[in-house]
């Protein structure tokens, strides 16, 4: 295994090996890709190297790993990580548990609607109330924990990630929400933080009128690093908190926003911000601080008239956001003023986004629930659409972005998009 990463490395020929590996959702959270360049323009025929049909709809996301990527399945009582080859998108591999009590969700949250996590050893699932298993990357069980049940009349959708030598999962919502941390070795517990959720005292109006039961985070732990100091840092009902990864101790906390958090904490150029859903707030705080910082935040929209479910990407100086109804944002990172917004439109069909925006080279990629994915300029000054990309397919999914390939997952298939028309050499 070293050998080949070493060689993945310095290999310096006409081919191209691993530019870079997508080893969690959004890479490593903050949805930024380190290639400059990934294909712009396709449609369900043009730039397609492989589409892989899916026994059933999911919205979690998958990644990469060399030759290797992950998907979560579920079907049924089965609860699964498949393992596809890059090559030609052919299984190699699904492992599973299942599980048969009543376990409750949305109709548009699929059970497995979390995204897996590797470190080039081990593929990490989380699987809500049947547990977190992790497989070695041959598909053999290494370890499983039964963490208990995970109740919520919308289902799960928070994933696991690796820091270090622990893997990191936000355990929710419902009556039982926590962050844990897993040794990623043996699955024993680390460390456990408690986390109920405590829903305001005034009335929360929302959406579709009176919101007062509903209360919950979808939030993925996110890893900041400040100087030399790392946080994980969660939004969950009501505030945004930071811990120390290692110890499960909080650095900080920073109140304001709304009682349903779908969105994962974003952060970048120094700057932490979390959004809320329904009618929820969007919070700024400066990275870095200690103690309780609600009053020290930069900036703060409240009952915002957006619903957010995709998390955003920051870049420039500037956070780019896409809202559940299909309208893009530009805000300026500094103060919140709202650069520009614009209406992204569909190819047909619906034009909600509930998947999150990544970024490669210069452009930011979102999928819309109607399988288009809308390419945009990260531009703060002005919006300017590259490309829609239809695939004709429901989708609730991230991309994943790995050596000028962009893997998009529907309710149909997992699909290759690749600029490239014949297989590479060092896949052969």
């Amino acid at each position: 295994m070293k050998a080949k990463v070493l060689f993945s490395i310095f290999f310096t020929g006409a081919v191209s090996v691993w530019a870079a590996n997508w080893p969690a959702w959004r890479n490593d959270g903050h949805g930024i890709s380190p290639e400059k360049s990934a294909p712009v323009k396709w449609s369900a025929t043009e730039n397609v190297r492989w589409r892989a049909p899916l026994p059933d709809k999911g919205n979690g996301s998958p990644i990469v790993w060399e030759e290797k990527i992950f998907i979560t399945q579920a079907a049924g009582e089965k609860r699964e990580v498949i393992c596809l080859d890059r090559k030609n998108g052919k299984v190699l591999w699904q492992s599973g548990t299942s599980y048969t009590g009543n376990e409750r969700t949305h109709e548009d949250n699929p059970y497995g609607a979390a995204t897996p996590v590797t470190d080039g050893e081990r593929a990490i699932a989380w699987f809500g109330s049947a547990g977190i298993v992790c497989y070695d990357m041959n598909g053999k069980e290494l370890w499983k924990r039964d963490l208990g049940k995970q109740d919520h009349e919308w289902g799960y959708g928070s994933s696991p990630i690796i820091y270090d030598d622990l893997c990191l999962l936000h355990f929710g919502p419902g009556p039982r929400n926590f962050l844990i941390a897993l040794d990623k070795r043996t699955g024993k517990t680390a460390w456990q933080v408690d986390l109920p959720e405590v829903h305001p005292p005034e009335r929360f109006d929302g959406f579709a009128g009176k919101m007062d039961g509903m209360i919950g985070s979808w939030c993925t732990p996110l890893i900041v690093k400040t100087g030399n100091r790392n946080d994980v840092v969660l939004s969950i009902a009501n505030e945004m908190r930071g811990f120390n990864p290692k110890t499960g101790q909080e650095i900080w906390k920073c109140g304001g926003l709304n009682p349903l958090v779908y969105t994962s904490v974003m952060a970048g150029e120094g700057v932490i911000l979390g959004a809320g859903g329904f009618f929820g707030a969007t919070v700024a705080v400066k990275a870095g601080g200690t103690g309780d910082v609600s009053d020290k935040k930069l900036w703060a929209v409240q009952r915002e008239k957006k619903n957010r479910l995709s998390t955003g990407v920051i870049t420039k100086g500037h956070v780019f956001l896409c809202n559940m109804d299909g309208i893009a944002q530009c805000i300026e990172l500094a103060s919140g003023k709202e650069k520009w917004t614009e209406r992204l439109k569909p190819s047909g069909g619906t034009g909600e986004i509930w998947g999150s925006m990544v970024m490669a080279g210069d452009n930011l990629y979102v999928v819309n629930r109607s399988g288009d994915t809308l390419v945009m300029k990260a531009d703060p000054e002005k919006f300017e659409l590259a490309a829609t990309n239809p695939l004709k397919e429901m989708s609730n999914a991230t991309p994943a972005i790995s050596n000028g390939e962009i893997f998009i997952r529907t309710h149909k298939a997992l699909w290759c998009i690749s600029e490239k028309n014949s297989e590479r050499a060092s896949l052969r």
